[in-house]
């Protein structure tokens, strides 16, 4: 029987460690935090099989100026953090030309398209099925205009089977009453679904994976040392050692490699999200104010409007303004919200330049898997990844092409 350390116990980590779990592998799972409370537990819920447009995508060099000058555009940086910031930039603006987006869009189907029947087999069983419902992805416009279906990202995602719609400001509004009237047209994204709750889809997760013979440990990885037969992982607890040893540690992932002469070109990117736990109204669906690029669902302990992107030192603290800045974006969505004071959260993303996540083994490094990096889409991605990693671990044929995701590709 292998025994495998698994890093990390956010989503991605956590459906590693189950894949594991479940293909007879002894596991063990470390994390500073409980499991299911890292940056997917925070995010929109949207579970799409369609999600395959990669951040960088041609033109996108001429937005960046008007998003950083907009208080309320998609992007804001630290100053301080910019130096760090601008050999990272130059990669993913390279990530732009096309053949890397068709490249990019592929790798990222490869780990979505079944993203929705792998999260209800993973469910199945728990007495938590309800935590995945079937949903749209309405991207809604205020310029009616805009909404297109033959612009570049919607084709994309037509050419692999999406099936979409286009409608106009009265069905937009039978669709969803609460939304402002200023949006005056939508496409609708079919054939997906969303999360009621993203962290408690992780605390789920994690007690079918202990059900199962896994274990959960609480500390704080500080550092990875090879030894002569096994890893020697530096904890908050103590050193331990793992006779293979998943990576899964997030935005952490890098710093944690770095002393061991491996550099990945990792950003954390900051997402935000306001609650209201008492709204006074409902979304049947995911919803995304398109000029804002935020996102809003209806879930158990409310409703939430999630996303946007924030560079910044990885422990710098949050930043009010912008987690205020959700709950004032979220009324412009919708003008009926009560205006009592949203809670607000801040996760940090692990960001690299394609869109794409490292999973497999690194190479030179006997022992040592990678599935991190998985951007705005670990909640989307993590069931095939854990499935595949799990599969590449206990040696077993890997029938999709897993090149794109190779640790040292940049």
């Amino acid at each position: 029987m292998k025994n495998v350390t698994v890093i990390g116990a956010g989503i991605v980590g956590i459906c590693s460690a189950l894949s594991l779990a479940q293909a007879g592998a002894r596991v063990r799972l470390i994390d500073r935090d409980l499991p299911g409370q890292g940056a997917s537990a925070g995010n929109a819920g949207v579970i799409s099989p369609w999600s395959i447009i990669p951040q960088s995508m041609p033109g996108v060099w001429k937005n960046i100026p008007r998003w950083l000058l907009d208080p309320n555009g998609p992007v804001s940086i630290k100053l301080s953090h910019l130096p760090h910031l601008l050999p990272w930039t130059m990669k993913f603006l390279s990530n732009a030309k096309m053949d890397r987006v068709h490249a990019s869009v592929a790798a990222m189907h490869t780990l979505n398209h079944l993203n929705v029947e792998l999260y209800r087999a993973h469910l199945a069983g728990t007495g938590h099925e309800n935590l995945i419902r079937d949903s749209f992805y309405v991207h809604a416009f205020r310029n009616a205009d805009s909404a297109r279906l033959n612009t570049l990202e919607y084709r994309l995602r037509q050419e692999k089977g999406a099936q979409l719609e286009r409608i106009g400001q009265g069905d937009l509004q039978d669709l969803e009453p609460a939304l402002s009237k200023d949006f005056k047209a939508a496409i609708l994204i079919k054939g997906q679904a969303s999360a009621t709750s993203p962290g408690k889809i992780g605390e789920v997760l994690a007690e079918k994976f202990c059900s199962l013979g896994g274990m959960i440990e609480q500390a704080e990885v500080r550092g990875l040392r090879p030894g002569k037969e096994a890893w020697e992982i530096i904890t908050s607890a103590g050193t331990q050692t793992a006779e293979n040893l998943l990576l899964s540690a997030g935005a952490w992932s890098a710093d944690l490699l770095r002393p061991l002469g491996i550099n990945i070109p990792m950003q954390a990117e900051r997402g935000y999200h306001a609650m209201f736990e008492n709204p006074g109204l409902t979304l049947k669906h995911s919803v995304m104010d398109v000029d804002h690029k935020c996102v809003a669902s209806s879930m158990e302990g409310g409703l939430r409007v999630a996303g946007q992107a924030e560079f910044a030192n990885i422990n710098a603290p949050q930043s009010p303004a912008r987690a205020q800045r959700m709950g004032l974006l979220a009324r412009k969505m919708m003008p009926d919200l009560p205006d009592t004071q949203p809670t607000t959260w801040m996760g940090v993303r692990p960001s690299l330049p394609d869109s794409l996540p490292c999973i497999g083994a690194i190479p030179g490094r006997k022992n040592l898997y990678a599935a991190f990096g998985h951007s705005h889409y670990g909640l989307m991605m993590a069931p095939k990844t854990g499935q595949l990693i799990s599969d590449i671990i206990m040696n077993k044929p890997i029938n999709e092409d897993i090149s794109p995701f190779r640790v040292y590709r940049f």
